[in-house]
This record gives C-alpha cells, sequence and structure tokens, in this order.
C-alpha cells in the first residue's frame, strides 16, 4: 500500500511485528518522541505513538484517554454515521457496544510522581471477525461486522495520528477539562455495576487525573489510571 502520511511533529516507521511492543523496544532505545510505528494487516490494523512526557506520570497517564478520544474522532469521520464508538475506562475500545480492540500504555517508570523517560500508547483493532461463520461472537466484534467495510485502515492510522495530535494540542494549551468532557461523553459503563481491580462497585466517573471512582455498598474507591500500565521491559 502507499506511504502513510503523518502530521510534521511526527514520524512513521512500518513494522512487521506488534506496533506497540517495537514503539516500547524503540523508546527504550532511545528513538525521537513522535514516531509512530504501525501495522496493516488483512485481520488487523495496529499503531503506536512514543511520547516524552514533561509532568509526572500521574498527569502524563492522561495520554491514555486522549489517544482514545483521538481514535474516536478519526473513526468517527471515517465510518457510516449509525456506527457508534465508546471507551472503556482501561483501554478498551467499543464498536456498538461490542468489544472491539483496545489500547495499551507503558512507561519508563512506573511511579506516578516521577516525569519519565518515555511514554508509549497503542492501539490494535480487529478488522477481520474472529468467527468466521457468524461474524460475530457474544461480546466481541471486528470492524467489518459493523458496516466499516469501506473505512481504510491505513487512512484509519493516519486520521488517529492527526486528531490526536489536535488533542495534545489542547490538553498542553487549556489543561484537561475539555479533554475531561470530550471522554465523559464517550465512556462506556458510566453509572453501571463493574468489577475493577478486585472492587465491585457503581462507576460514577473520574477525578481530574482519570483515577476510576467506584462505590460501593460502604465507601467510593479511587483507582488510579496508573494502575493499567503494562510493565516495562
Amino acid at each position: 500500500m502507499t506511504a502513510l502520511s503523518f502530521p510534521p511533529a511526527m514520524t512513521g516507521e512500518a513494522v512487521s511485528s506488534d506496533p506497540f511492543d517495537t514503539a516500547v523496544m524503540r523508546a527504550v532505545t532511545g528513538c525521537e518522541a513522535g514516531l509512530v510505528t504501525h501495522r496493516v494487516a488483512l485481520d488487523r490494523v495496529g499503531a503506536a505513538l512514543v511520547l516524552a512526557p514533561e509532568v509526572p506520570l500521574r498527569d502524563a497517564i492522561a495520554m491514555l484517554p486522549l489517544c482514545g478520544v483521538g481514535f474516536q474522532n478519526a473513526l468517527g469521520a471515517l465510518a457510516p454515521p449509525e456506527v457508534a464508538v465508546h471507551l472503556d475506562w482501561d483501554g478498551g475500545l467499543r464498536v456498538n457496544g461490542a468489544s472491539c480492540g483496545r489500547f495499551r500504555a507503558c512507561a519508563a517508570s512506573d511511579d506516578p510522581d516521577t516525569v519519565p523517560d518515555w511514554l508509549v500508547v497503542g492501539f490494535t483493532l480487529p478488522i477481520l471477525p474472529e468467527d468466521e461463520e457468524t461474524g460475530l461472537t457474544p461480546d466481541r466484534t471486528a470492524l467489518m461486522s459493523e458496516g466499516c467495510a469501506e473505512v481504510d485502515p491505513g487512512r484509519l492510522v493516519e486520521s488517529w495520528a492527526r486528531h490526536t495530535l489536535n488533542w495534545i494540542a489542547r490538553w498542553e494549551d487549556e489543561g484537561v477539562k475539555s479533554l475531561h468532557s470530550e471522554w465523559r461523553g464517550l465512556a462506556w459503563g458510566l453509572g453501571e455495576d463493574i468489577t475493577q481491580n478486585g472492587f465491585d462497585g457503581t462507576f460514577l466517573g473520574v477525578d481530574e487525573r482519570f483515577g476510576m471512582l467506584l462505590r460501593d455498598a460502604k465507601t467510593t474507591h479511587l483507582i488510579p489510571l496508573t494502575n493499567v500500565l503494562e510493565e516495562a521491559p
């Protein structure tokens, strides 16, 4: 396919392995921030962005929901208008209510008070359904099963990069308020009873750093978003 095009602040790299794992290894070895690793295969598409935070991890972790919002904006612009995209608190993606890929995050340090040398956020999205006979499984889906056959995966990666860069600029200029408002309108499961990190309760929302507020019969638990970070190699 034609080489993908990225904004001047970003550099694209097509990879043959998992884009997220590749981006983490590039970050560990000292690549420049703004690298977008990406892979478009017949059955799935994925991309990851290397960031160089200038704030402590407890604030920089906002890049996980920010990248999710950028993805929703991107797919929302390319998919038919009836296709609904929502975001799970922990990085999961939902298309028309069913799980459809997810975002992951990894940082150089898991100390929330430390400014990490790097932070990688990336997604993987299935194009073809896991169950070839029915096209669907009870709670999982794929782009092809949700009326998105005309969505070009490469253009989706490009659009995600542009929308994400726009949201990073807004986050830097306006703070977290606009991002918080946009994310809340896309959040999946608000007001519902869920289980998270061993706690059962009602998902009330998030605090200013996107920590989950989970209310049970006795108290409201705060689960930091940094809890979803994957361990650095």
